[in-house]
């Protein structure tokens, strides 16, 4: 079912103020429909690297964990847990704010610093090893969390651009163009009625010897 016209006069500075209208949504449109390509190419290349950090994450985690199981049957959990009260921080985060077509999210930096010994007694080699290993994780993690972040705020972004370009492609401009077709059309009936009166009124004139 067609959209109803828009409710304006039909007259000759509505109809030019109309069509300078349809081509500023007209060029609009074009632009959010520029817009949504890139952000739906920019989606793609999202999801390909999310989907290779979401593996090389589980990987790294697998092996961590795996480090943490070796030293807890060494150490004990009561060991264990004594000797990571005494471990100091593996890893720097900074978090800065990053912009791409208009869509923000965080930028995560993690940087690896250097394991220093805890110092306590009855620690194993495999402690070291397992704090290597998740330290390692926690850089994947890292750009793994911004990875979705961006991805799903690209995602929220390139569906709105889609509605948008459909509200203007199948909505508003139609609406606009049937409403110019009309008010033109009016416009030419009335055009042609006003010739016919004066057609009349001259043919009148001349019958009667003015």
């Amino acid at each position: 079912m067609p959209q109803p016209l828009i409710k304006v006069p039909p007259t000759k500075n509505t109809l030019l103020r109309l069509k300078r209208q349809v081509a500023f949504l007209e060029e609009g449109h074009s632009l959010l429909e520029r817009k949504r390509e890139l952000l739906t190419r920019l989606v793609y290349e999202r999801l390909k690297e999310f989907a290779a950090l979401r593996t090389q994450t589980a990987q790294a985690l697998q092996e961590a964990y795996r480090c943490l199981s070796i030293s807890q049957m060494r150490m004990g959990s009561r060991g264990l847990q004594q000797a990571a009260l005494g471990a100091e921080p593996a890893l720097r985060v900074e978090i800065l704010p990053r912009r791409s077509l208009g869509v923000e999210y965080p930028s995560v930096s993690s940087t690896r610093l250097p394991l220093k010994p805890v110092g306590l007694l009855g620690t194993d080699a495999s402690f070291d090893n397992a704090r290597d290993r998740l330290a390692d994780a926690c850089v994947l993690l890292a750009r793994l969390g911004e990875a979705e972040i961006a991805l799903t705020r690209l995602l929220v972004e390139q569906r709105k651009a889609q509605k948008r370009v459909n509200a203007l492609k199948y909505n508003i401009i139609p609406r606009y163009r049937r409403t110019i077709h009309f008010i033109g059309s009016a416009l030419e009936e009335e055009e042609r009625n006003t010739l016919f009166q004066i057609k009349v009124l001259r043919r009148h004139t001349k019958g009667v010897g003015f």
